[in-house]
This record gives structure tokens, C-alpha cells and sequence, in this order.
């Protein structure tokens, strides 16, 4: 879709308040005594469990259909948070006056003409074997199997002008995450062997590349998705990196097969969109400066079914972040704080931090007056009293103030035991680096961001609203509403890290 259509939203305005003089007494009252000034109560018991659990089982149950991002299931579900954002009563902040900024994803993928073959295997591009990246490319060549390809194995076989196949193999660091390494051990010997004289490289999964190709193998079927202009859009004509289930192992060593491959590739652009909203401050000068809370609407739609369930409902991921949203936008609603309190959706996110990549770049704020990003991302799972602070901890830490201030908040409210692990620069799965909060540190704006970490039904249709624990959800909730009341009530904005630069 190249058009992209901006839906206008109207508010309806609330009727004018009158004031009417006061009749003149004969007699004059006392002046009263001057009020000390007293810090404004703040709204936390708005914050409900009940609205909390109604709403994340009505964005992430079945209706929705997992709110893909660029598809009309994240667009519909993106008006019904609009909705509720309307009849809670908050002030769009988007464009042309609306709860949306609308912004372009484009999509790079295998055409359905694509067709791969060894032997008399036909085999569907990215079902029967991954294609790691979309790339024009065709190739016709006898393939040569060189069992796990050691310099010894290679030193008997010629493999100039042929397509090598081989068993993946090899032990990832501590501080490598498995599928990282299958990812970076593919390329690299993947660049080895063209450099040989091979015309194509096929990986055969072990148990470990095999628990990755099931898990994670959805993904490539789809493609590569980005802003436009994004370098990892390139459309190549370079060898592909293909991996072949397990289940390969004994027909792929066959002698005398030929590998066919002929890979063609489309691009296009799809519509996402975020969702912005705002609860004006009360101070003059202080409402000028925003204080941003951020999360993501979007998951991973509808794929393959997994138990008979094909829909990846992403209730922890995120639909956690949004429910916290719409109870925060309530309790400041009713309570104002002196800076203004502005809620960003972001779209795309599960597509590479999307949404929050295109918001950072084009707020519909001045971005010199965002003072601090409180990002929600999967907060409701894992032991009731565990959580993490990511961003809290150096070379992520951006903020010492903003961090002291959500640690303070945490011991005044909820008293979660917070995990550190995650957060450290050698921690395996990089979590930092994987949710809304980071473009904005990149820009040096203080940033952090609330999670219950991962657990087993991550990134699978077993993500369902049944399976969150709604008390710890609510207490979550509070923690960051109550860190992103003192930092919109404070007098200074939360000072930022001296020399802040992020490991990658």
C-alpha cells in the first residue's frame, strides 16, 4: 500500500463554566491566614486491578488476532485503544489534531515464485528450509556433502563450482546467546566457503539449530521489515544462508543431487501507526517539559498454529504495557501533575523498535521538552515479587536521578526484589537493546524501562491473558506511575549521565 490514510478524531468539548460576581457584603470577613504550600496527593488509588485485567483480555484476546504490525488487525486495535484513551478523557497529541501519527514500514520478502530443490526434495522457501535473508539470486550446481566442514573434511572433496552441504556445529560463548551464534557461525562459514570456490551453502540443523528453526523459524517467512531507506532493506544478489531442518540429515548426504535454487524478491510499504495522547501539566513553565510513557500495541499476529492455536495473542508482550498505560492515563487524569504526562503507543515494535524509532525521530512534541521515557514491556509474569529496572546500571545507565527516583518508588510502593542480571552488558539475550526505551536513549534522553523478564510462553500462542498475574501486573502498574508522578511534580528534570555511551 503506497496511500496511507489519516483518520481525524474529534473531542468533544466540555461546556464553558460561568462565573457569576458576588453581591457586596456590608460587613468585611477576616482575611484568613496564608497556606503553607503542600505537595498535591497523587491519584494512585485510580490505578484498579479490575480495569487492568478487563482491558488486556480485550486487546489480547482472539479478537484482534495478535495485532500484527502493518496489518488491519494492529490498525483495529489501535483505534480501540484510541477509544479508550477518549472516553478516559485525555487530549490527543498525534497529528492534525488526532490520537494517531501515522508513518510507513516497508517489507522486503521471498516471492511465492520462489523454488528451492536438492534432488527430487522440492522444498517451500522458508517451511522445508530457512532463507536467513531475502535476495535475488539462482544457482544450479551439484551438491557435495562435507559432514561438519573441518579443514580436513574440506581438504577431501572439491568444492569449486559446487553447493556444500554440512552439519552445523560449535559451542557459543557463555555471553552468546545460542541463536546468535547460529547466525554468526552460518555467515562466517558461509563467507569461507563462496571464498572456496562454492556457489551455495547449505547448514543441516543439529538438536540446538533445530529447537531455533521451530521456535523462531515463523519470522523469516515473512521477511525483513523497516523504515524506508533502512540499509538492511538493500534488496542483494548475494548467495543466500539456508538451513535445513534435522530431520535433512540422512537424505541430504546423498551423492550425485543437484541443488536448484532461483530466489526472487519483493518490497512494499505498509501502513503502522502510533498512538499519542497527553494529560495537559498545571504548573505555567513546568507543562511545557513532557514526561513520556511508552509501550508497544503491537504482536505477532496470526501464523502457523502451534497445538491447534494459531494466534499469538502477546498478552504478557505487550498487551501488559498497554492495559498499565490506559490505568495510568486515569489516575492522571484525575490528578494532574505539573509537567504534562504524555502516553506513546508505538507501532511496529516486534518489526524492530518501529514505531519508537519513527516517534523518536518526528515527535509531535518538541523533543528538547521530553525529559525522561518510562517504557513498560511484558510486566506480568514470573515470581510475584520479582521485576527489573533496565537502563539502571552502567553502560546502560543514562540517568542516575531518573533511576534513584524509580528505586525510590519502588520502596515507597510495591518493594519488588529487582533482578540486575538482565540488564548487564554481558547478560546473553542483550534485553536492553530489544524494546521502545532505546531509541530515545540513543538521543540521551533518560530512559528506563519496567519488565518482568522473559519466560517459556515468550514469542508463542501460549501468551494468553489467562496466564498473567494481575495483582503483580497492578503492582507494576503503581511503580511506574508513581516514579512518573515524581518526575512530572519535581522541579528540575532528571539530570542526564555524564558520558553516556552505549556498548552497541
Amino acid at each position: 500500500m503506497n496511500t496511507l490514510f489519516k483518520t481525524t478524531t474529534a473531542l468533544l468539548l466540555a461546556g464553558l463554566s460561568l462565573a457569576a460576581p458576588l453581591t457586596a457584603s456590608a460587613q468585611k470577613k477576616a482575611a484568613a491566614p496564608p497556606r503553607k504550600p503542600t505537595a498535591t496527593a497523587n491519584a494512585e488509588a485510580a490505578i484498579k486491578e479490575s480495569d487492568i485485567k478487563r482491558d488486556l483480555y480485550a486487546l489480547a484476546g482472539d479478537h484482534f488476532r495478535g495485532r500484527e504490525g502493518g496489518t488491519l488487525d494492529e490498525l483495529k486495535a489501535s483505534v480501540w485503544l484510541a477509544d479508550q484513551i477518549r472516553a478516559i478523557g485525555l487530549q490527543p497529541a498525534g497529528d492534525d489534531g488526532t490520537y494517531f501519527q501515522w508513518f510507513h514500514l516497508q517489507r522486503t520478502r521471498l516471492t511465492k515464485a520462489s523454488k528451492l530443490s536438492i534432488g527430487t526434495h522440492q522444498l517451500k522457501p522458508n517451511q522445508d528450509a530457512l532463507i536467513f535473508a531475502p535476495t535475488n539470486y539462482a544457482v544450479t550446481a551439484p551438491l557435495v556433502y562435507v559432514g561438519t566442514g573441518t579443514t580436513a573434511e574440506l581438504a577431501k572433496t572439491d568444492i569449486k563450482g559446487k553447493a556444500v552441504a554440512l552439519l552445523f556445529s560449535g559451542t557459543p560463548p557463555p555471553t552468546q546467546i545460542f541463536r546468535y551464534f547460529l547466525r554468526q557461525v552460518m555467515t562466517e562459514k558461509s563467507a569461507e566457503l563462496m571464498k572456496a570456490g562454492a556457489t551455495a551453502v547449505v547448514f543441516v540443523a543439529d538438536s540446538r539449530a533445530q529447537a531455533v528453526y521451530d521456535h523462531w523459524g515463523h519470522t523469516y517467512e515473512r521477511g525483513r521489515y523497516g523504515l524506508p531507506g533502512d540499509a538492511t532493506l538493500k534488496v542483494v544478489d548475494t548467495p543466500p544462508i539456508m538451513l535445513l531442518p534435522e530431520s535433512a540429515k540422512d537424505w541430504v548426504q546423498q551423492a550425485g543431487q543437484q541443488l536448484v535454487v532461483d530466489l526472487k524478491v519483493e518490497s512494499f510499504l505498509y501502513p503502522s501507526v502510533n498512538i499519542v495522547a497527553r494529560v495537559p501539566g498545571t504548573d505555567a513553565q513546568l507543562k511545557k517539559e513532557n514526561v513520556l510513557f511508552s509501550t508497544h500495541q503491537d504482536h505477532d499476529g496470526v501464523r502457523a498454529p502451534v497445538a491447534g492455536d494459531s494466534i499469538w495473542n502477546g498478552a504478557d508482550d505487550n498487551g501488559t504495557g498497554c492495559a498499565a498505560l490506559l490505568a495510568i492515563m486515569r489516575a492522571f487524569k484525575q490528578q494532574p501533575a505539573r509537567r504534562t504526562a504524555l502516553f506513546v503507543y508505538h507501532g511496529a515494535e516486534e518489526r524492530g523498535l518501529l514505531g519508537s524509532r519513527y516517534y523518536s525521530a518526528h515527535p509531535t512534541v518538541p523533543q528538547a521538552s521530553i525529559v525522561a521515557v518510562l517504557n513498560a514491556e511484558m510486566m506480568g509474569r514470573n515470581a510475584p515479587d520479582s521485576a527489573a529496572l533496565l537502563g539502571s546500571i552502567p553502560p546502560h545507565l543514562n540517568s542516575s536521578d531518573l533511576v534513584k527516583t524509580a528505586l525510590a518508588a519502588n520502596q515507597a510502593g510495591p518493594k519488588f526484589k529487582l533482578d540486575t542480571e538482565w540488564d548487564k552488558a554481558t547478560h546473553p539475550e542483550g534485553w536492553y537493546f530489544r524494546s521502545d526505551h532505546l531509541p530515545y536513549a540513543r538521543l540521551g534522553i533518560p530512559a528506563i524501562m519496567y519488565t518482568t523478564l522473559l519466560h517459556a510462553d515468550y514469542h508463542t500462542p501460549k501468551d494468553e491473558p489467562n496466564r498473567i498475574n494481575y495483582p503483580k501486573l497492578t503492582r507494576m502498574t503503581q511503580w511506574m506511575y508513581l516514579t512518573g508522578w515524581a518526575v512530572a511534580n519535581r522541579s528540575a528534570p532528571p539530570a542526564r549521565e555524564p558520558g553516556f555511551k552505549l556498548e552497541r
